[in-house]
């Protein structure tokens, strides 16, 4: 494959343009790539470009040659709200996330919580994830990066949401089958964290309109939860 790099970009780009510092650094001294290789570079607004490295005294380039919109995005808008894991599990679940189509992910302060976050760290954290969230759509082939909101508490996120919603509950919940999904309307999807909502948190979210959800007769880590259900959602009324 064709190595793929978020970075910005004139509007309409054409031509030679100067490629940023970071990129540039991980184009030579990660990938060792070098003047002459094949790119193809995206900035985030739908389109992708096919690109040669130039160099120009201590500056990498790109020589661009051409335009493409493929179309990689779900036809689904589905908002993953995920309660705080553990921070290799909640970089995992941005990734995975990403590959799976998800157009936007909510970070979700809950009691039972392992992680606690508050202020420059969650903020610091918040950036990681949008970092990963961004090679995740460079190895997928997705030209639209999807946005890691701001930290909330359970309570600001579901008071925010609209459209479907759903919590997903591995007891009592109705098959995702039987929900009565529609795919020109937008989904949120509520995950709980490593130790589960409590019984306060879960009356609060029915109170917001979310309907509790079930994928099986089988308890799902967090970490394996939010994967399970953005495939099925693509299965029942995506791409898949």
């Amino acid at each position: 494959m064709i190595p793929r790099f978020f970075c910005s970009l004139p509007d309409q780009p054409s031509g030679v343009v100067d490629l940023p510092a970071p990129v540039a650094h991980h184009i030579e001294r990660v990938l060792r790539l070098s003047a002459g290789d094949a790119v193809t570079l995206f900035d985030g607004r739908g389109s992708e470009f096919s690109a040669r490295l130039l160099r120009s005294g201590k500056t990498l380039q790109a020589d661009i040659s051409g335009e493409a919109r493929p179309q990689r995005e779900s036809p689904l808008s589905v908002t993953l709200m995920q309660c705080l894991a553990a921070s290799d599990k909640m970089d995992w679940i941005v990734q995975k996330a990403v590959e799976l189509g998800v157009a936007r992910v909510q970070p979700v302060v809950s009691r039972r919580a392992v992680v606690k976050l508050a202020g420059e760290r969650a903020q610091r954290r918040v950036e990681h994830w949008q970092q990963i969230a961004v090679s995740a759509c460079e190895q997928c082939g997705r030209n639209v990066v999807p946005e890691v909101t701001p930290l909330l508490t359970l309570p600001q996120a579901l008071a925010g949401a609209s459209g479907q919603r759903f919590v997903l509950h591995p007891e009592g919940g109705i098959p995702l089958k039987s929900a009565g999904l529609r795919a020109d309307e937008a989904l949120t999807v509520l995950i709980g964290p490593e130790g589960g909502f409590d019984d306060d948190e879960l009356a609060v979210a029915r109170a917001a309109g979310f309907r509790p959800l079930t994928l099986g007769p089988r308890v799902l880590r967090t970490e394996t939860a939010g994967a399970a259900v953005l495939a099925a959602l693509n299965t029942v009324i995506g791409d898949f």
